[in-house]
């Protein structure tokens, strides 16, 4: 897969952006363009994306948002852009910009895409097997097993990992029609997206959402000190999940 846009959502990231890192991907990558969204960070972010978009402008871009929406807006504000861009991306990520899951890893999601056309999306799962360097906080792992067990009941889907941030989706009308609305939760806006695709192929008579979904079982993920969810958001997101429940979050 050759034109793949990236979208990074950032907020107060001038002191974790690895710009360097961005940079030299992106030169060495000429099918891979990135997009950060500055979610109305109240440090020097805009600054840091400013310097960093000004060394490869034709592959990075970025744009700041006037206020702060949280991560699921800004995502959404990012693919919604993504998909007007020129030219149009044949696929569309997003990757969190602590780079917790490593850039090179992009280039294996997209050829999961381009070896197998029924796959619509690729989500990174943290999965840690022996031979793997998955490096979780102990509570984060449990309460996130605790979450994906929950998650996977309301989506019917025996999905490991729906809160990974690295997901690449296909540019389809389905995908699209995903992004059009403000997501319920904006920390859970994973399962949303599952949800809502899930409800776009039932309605166009396509496959069953477990038949286009594939996890990614990562070698490397990393816990990044300074991360912006907290224990009190874990109590939360179990309210979302009902919300997005009760909006019929029950793809076929």
């Amino acid at each position: 897969m050759r034109n793949v846009l990236v979208v990074v959502p950032c907020y107060n990231e001038a002191q974790r952006l690895d710009a360097a890192a961005f940079a030299a991907y992106a030169a060495a990558e000429p099918g891979v363009r990135f997009l950060f969204v500055d979610d109305g960070s109240q440090d020097a972010t805009a600054q840091v994306l400013a310097a960093l978009v000004a060394r490869c402008p034709e592959r990075l871009q970025f744009v700041s948002l006037s206020r702060n929406g949280g991560k699921a807006e800004a995502v959404r504000q990012g693919f919604l852009r993504a998909f007007a861009a020129e030219p149009a991306p044949d696929a569309v990520a997003f990757w969190d910009a602590d780079l917790a899951t490593p850039l090179a890893d992009i280039g294996a999601f997209a050829e999961v895409l381009e070896r197998s056309p029924r796959f619509t999306a690729v989500f990174g799962s943290r999965v840690n097997l022996l031979g793997r360097d998955v490096r979780r906080k102990l509570w984060r792992h449990y309460l996130g097993r605790v979450f994906a067990t929950a998650a996977s009941a309301v989506l019917r889907l025996p999905i490991y990992d729906t809160q990974c941030g690295a997901k690449l989706l296909r540019n389809t009308a389905a995908v699209r029609a995903v992004f059009a609305e403000r997501f319920v939760s904006p920390w859970i806006f994973d399962v949303e997206i599952l949800a809502r695709l899930g409800r776009e192929l039932a309605a166009a008579g396509g496959p069953p959402l477990r038949e286009v979904v594939y996890e990614f079982p990562l070698m490397v993920w990393r816990d990044v000190a300074g991360s912006k969810v907290r224990l009190r958001h874990f109590v939360t997101v179990f309210f979302d999940l009902l919300r997005i429940w009760w909006r019929g979050g029950r793809p076929r």
